[in-house]
């Protein structure tokens, strides 16, 4: 059911069986990829049926990596609406702005796609207990899988996460733990968690699954765009999967051959000024993150003081010709009710984040007027209220 072949570490390219646990390359500490047989796919796939198929992001399951569809932990996310949001491109003066709202994937977020995939995978490799650490909505999509599957699962958030998605972990089973910190003191934790064996850790990169699950938006938004795709990408930067998972989905389907230009979007980084690691390194020409200190924002799912991924992050923006923007928390309130108020999206701080920074960038003039640009709305604001 799947072109998945093995795996292979994103740095030193070492190869590792596809059909055994595995996390990430402990020679260079880098993320750990799925790799597919896009030849064979290529022969053998018509991207016209997947058109055809039932909606959800499981329509592309030979360019995911669970073997035996009977294995999945779904819950009908994915194919989530493309809207033009043409009242707020007048105000602005841009033509052609578009929101991928993620919002209405199940618990609200796309951590549904991540986790949908982790999940399904960890249930075909047999495991049983299932740990994250999480800013909130990628706990809530853990506990919500894990539920479906039969799977025990533990969540570690700071204790300033939202309520309602504490409750929501809470009602879906989940173990959880809030910790006075970050997600990064939440990671330890985690770390100590896994250290018996006891649980398996699926936070950001530490396994390679979750990342074919986000792959799933670029997939999504390539047949959205009639194969083509848009001149700017904006996605809000905690860990980076949904990034690095948009330009993995690109490199295969160009390898494919499905795409009908050779022309890839910019791939724009936006973080908060209170927590803004990649935004640092990009400017500074360094090819890694330092950790963030004492990061500081309304939005928990993007402070994220550094990201095992941060090297992959910096390459693909650059390889993209893009850019990496830090927007202040009052430009997301602005733009989250100007989004709301004029387009009729009521999107989490991080995905109001991705409008600020739209502005931002047809003031200065890196984004031009007749260029289109896709935001990313990932969550729903009710969640923040």
């Amino acid at each position: 059911m799947s072109y998945l072949t093995h795996l292979e570490c994103s740095s030193c390219k070492q190869i590792f069986p596809s059909n055994t646990l595995q996390t990430f390359c402990q020679e260079c500490h880098a993320p750990i990829l799925a790799i597919y047989d896009l030849s064979s796919a290529k022969e053998n796939l018509d991207r016209e049926e997947f058109c055809h198929r039932p909606s959800g992001m499981w329509r592309w399951h030979e360019l995911l990596p669970v073997e035996h569809l009977s294995n999945l932990s779904s819950l009908g996310e994915g194919d989530t609406p493309l809207l033009a949001i043409s009242n707020i491109d007048s105000i602005h003066g841009s033509k052609n702005i578009w929101v991928k709202d993620e919002s209405i994937n199940p618990t609200g977020s796309f951590k549904a796609r991540g986790l949908s995939a982790a999940v399904s995978k960890a249930q075909e490799l047999g495991l049983k207990q299932l740990a994250i650490p999480s800013a909130g909505n990628a706990g809530s999509a853990l506990a919500a899988y894990a539920s479906r599957a039969g799977i025990k699962s533990a969540t570690v958030m700071p204790a300033d996460t939202p309520k309602a998605i504490i409750t929501e972990c809470k009602l879906y089973g989940a173990e959880v733990t809030l910790v006075d910190g970050l997600i990064s003191d939440c990671a330890m934790i985690v770390e100590e968690m896994t250290a018996s064996g006891e649980w398996f850790s699926v936070s950001t990169f530490r396994e390679p699954y979750r990342l074919e699950g986000k792959k799933t938006m670029g997939l999504e938004l390539a047949e959205q765009f009639n194969w083509q795709l848009p001149d700017n990408i904006i996605y809000p930067t905690g860990g980076g999967t949904g990034l690095v998972g948009m330009w993995k989905a690109f490199k295969e389907l160009q390898l494919m051959g499905w795409l009908e230009s050779s022309q890839l979007p910019k791939m724009i980084s936006v973080q908060s000024d209170g927590c803004a690691p990649v935004v640092k390194a990009f400017n500074s020409g360094e090819d890694h993150c330092e950790f963030w200190q004492d990061a500081k924002t309304i939005a928990s799912g993007i402070r994220v003081p550094s990201s095992l991924a941060d090297r992959l992050i910096l390459k693909i923006i650059r390889d993209s010709g893009g850019t990496a923007v830090a927007v202040s928390d009052e430009d997301m309130q602005k733009a989250q009710s100007e989004m709301a108020k004029h387009a009729g999206i009521f999107p989490s701080p991080e995905g109001a984040a991705t409008f600020a920074a739209l502005i931002q960038l047809l003031k200065a003039g890196i984004i031009q007027p007749d260029e289109s640009a896709v935001l990313f709305a990932t969550a729903s604001g009710v969640k923040y209220i």
